[in-house]
């Protein structure tokens, strides 16, 4: 079975804190990613500066999905306002994506976020992540008007989606 196959199920998702060893080296590979693809626009390979306190339980929270000891996925959500948390830093190592741990890793976020009594999800991704996108679209992400630091960047696509829809 190749790696690409291993069904979702396979997943374990884990609770890390951002500043873990496992998590900074997922970021830096993400990172690494965006530069690539979006050169200046993005920034550079440093990293962007994100206060790792976003992250921590219960206003934020950050989720490294492992298959076996490998770390394979990463994301988290924090609090963006009373009802709404954004969805940031989603990453799926290149060579396991296309087995659905995005989608997964996605959906627990959601549910995490809906017990945490948060009401609505807003994310944003660049327009050169087609995937990104059919993700987010396939998972009842509608367009919204860009917010915070992404108002006026061309490249950033922002969606948001009810959390209470399938309550």
């Amino acid at each position: 079975m190749s790696k690409a196959s291993v069904p979702a199920d396979d997943l374990t998702l884990r609770a890390l804190t951002y500043t873990d060893p496992v998590v900074r080296a997922l970021e830096a590979e993400l990172q690494q990613e965006y530069v690539e693809k979006y050169g200046s626009r993005y920034g550079t390979v440093e990293e962007p500066a994100i206060d790792p306190d976003e992250f921590t339980p219960p206003e934020g929270l950050f989720l490294v999905g492992f298959v076996g000891a490998e770390p394979v996925a990463s994301g988290g959500y924090h609090r963006f306002d009373e009802g709404t948390v954004e969805i940031k830093r989603m990453y799926v190592v290149s060579d396991r994506r296309g087995a659905g741990y995005a989608r997964r890793l996605l959906n627990e976020l959601e549910t995490r976020a809906g017990h945490q009594g948060f009401k609505r999800a807003i994310l944003e991704t660049g327009s050169e992540q087609p995937e990104a996108l059919a993700l987010y679209r396939s998972s009842g992400y509608e367009p919204i008007e860009a917010f915070g630091k992404y108002v006026g960047l061309e490249c950033s696509l922002c969606f948001g989606k009810d959390l209470t829809a399938t309550e």
